[in-house]
């Protein structure tokens, strides 16, 4: 019942143009902020910890845009969630860097896709699937009954869900092996045992393990990727970036990696999500990093 009233609440967004989505993403964005003051604080102090901006000026205007993004940000999931594969695919403009993803199948030791939380990341996994296989990581959410709006909205042409847990490890080895990609949410708060800390812009925050251990053991490509949004609905460009062996081989390495990524477009990104948020899981704690035995993030 839930299910089908959300469906309905949220089916004129199957309809309407990119353009009207942003336009109203932006107006929700500025009443999150307007309602929510916890979440603008959080957004400014997230981004004044990156210091990417030095000036006061400059920080309180990428604030300003960021709630506009994180708007866009909201509507445009629930849209391409429903949206046909082929208008998805329209909404694609451009691509940059795609050689590099070329030349890594060409390799045949599979692809990891390294998501942050950065631009459209929605739509990265279904472009890439509609002409390659790709296994995405995901974590269901709390809210049950919303799973199956979740999975019919990301499970595409060449796209396969894979549930954070054993298993779910398990499919994206056996993705790696065969030479396919997989795909990794990065900058998401890991479980239990399944991270550790290390810095973020400076600042510790409770950091996955897997993407380093995937490729470590697999030595498949690791390609950074996020869909940019562009002005006025105009659509995405998806950008590639194929990174040097070795380059995330610790979750240190890896929040480096994510920080240049961030550092090309910063007022797409989501500066309001908890990243540095201490769960009764991550307490600090160097004897918690030395425990590698959680089956969730095994690599064997």
């Amino acid at each position: 019942m839930i299910l089908r009233m959300l469906s309905i609440l949220l089916k004129p967004l199957a309809i309407l143009s990119l353009p009207a989505i942003h336009r109203l993403g932006s107006a929700l964005g500025f009443l999150i902020f307007s309602l929510m003051p916890k979440s603008k604080q959080l957004t400014h102090d997230n981004l004044k910890q990156s210091q990417i901006f030095k000036d006061e000026k400059s920080l309180k205007q990428t604030v300003k845009l960021n709630a506009a993004e994180s708007g866009k940000s909201i509507l445009e999931t629930f849209a391409i969630w429903q949206k046909s594969e082929q208008e998805i695919l329209a909404m694609v403009k451009q691509t940059e860097g795609w050689s590099d993803i070329e030349t890594a199948q060409q390799a045949g030791r599979g692809i990891i896709f390294l998501t942050p939380h950065l631009g459209c990341f929605e739509i990265t996994s279904i472009y890439y699937g509609a002409q390659n296989p790709i296994t995405v990581l995901f974590r269901p959410p709390k809210m049950k009954w919303i799973l199956p709006f979740i999975e019919k909205g990301r499970i595409r042409t060449g796209v396969t869900l894979a549930e954070a847990n054993a298993s779910g490890v398990r499919k994206l080895m056996q993705a790696l092996k065969k030479g396919e990609a997989v795909g990794i949410l990065p900058d998401q708060i890991p479980s239990a045992g399944e991270g550790e800390w290390a810095p973020f812009f400076d600042k510790p925050a409770y950091t996955m393990t897997l993407a380093s251990k995937l490729a470590n053991k697999t030595g498949a490509a690791v390609i950074i990727v996020f869909g940019e949004r562009l002005p006025k609905g105009e659509g995405f460009i998806i950008h590639c970036k194929r990174l040097k062996d070795g380059a995330i081989a610790t979750p240190a390495l890896l929040n480096k990696a994510i920080e240049q990524q961030i550092r090309q477009n910063p007022a797409q990104y989501l500066w309001n999500y908890p990243r540095y948020k201490v769960r009764r899981h991550a307490v600090v704690d160097e004897s918690a990093n030395e425990d590698k035995s959680s089956e969730d993030t095994t690599v064997n």
